[in-house]
């Protein structure tokens, strides 16, 4: 078993193309069955300084090719966006 610090620590990076995401912010675990359903990352905009605006990027459990030692290997990552545009009423 491996814990939420030790995960933490490793980078994710998208295989297609090699993007480094950034680091695990927090995990969304299912309350009936207790199992992580996606991991979460902040994407900070490197164009608006430090206090700049912050995304969240949810990648699904599904998405993750392998934890290794030190990075955690994902595919097929999308824009960062914790709610699309299309659930907002106008």
């Amino acid at each position: 078993m491996i814990k939420l610090s030790e995960l933490q620590t490793k980078e994710i990076i998208v295989i297609e193309d090699g993007r480094r995401l950034g680091h695990i912010y927090d995990l969304e675990i299912d309350p009936d069955s207790g199992k992580i359903t996606a991991i979460i990352i902040v994407v900070r905009d490197k164009r608006s300084g430090l206090f700049g605006k912050s995304d969240e990027l949810i990648i699904h459990w599904e998405k993750i090719i392998t934890i290794g030692s030190d990075v955690i290997l994902v595919k097929e990552v999308k824009e960062p966006t914790l709610y699309p545009e299309s659930n907002f009423p106008d």
